[in-house]
């Protein structure tokens, strides 16, 4: 069984898959934003390997979240 977890608001959201790998669990990370008649999604996975679902679950959402905030801040464009 894998975990997913979602966080969303009204013009972006983050959802993360969980998957076995190297003898613990690996994130896949999606985050979307819309607005300004444009829509963007991006697709990655986490650099670690955690020990539970749990922490790779939360971890990953908190990972999208600060990409979306650096997207949003204009730090980081694609």
């Amino acid at each position: 069984m894998t975990l997913k977890g979602q966080v969303t608001s009204d013009s972006w959201n983050v959802t993360t898959d969980t998957f076995p790998a190297g003898g613990g669990f690996g994130c896949e990370i999606h985050v979307g934003q819309t607005g300004s008649g444009e829509e963007f999604k991006h697709q990655f996975l986490h650099s670690k390997i955690f020990a539970t679902e749990r922490e790779a679950v939360l971890d990953g959402l908190r990972e999208g979240i600060v990409w979306i905030s650096l997207k949003q801040s204009q730090t980081i464009h694609l």
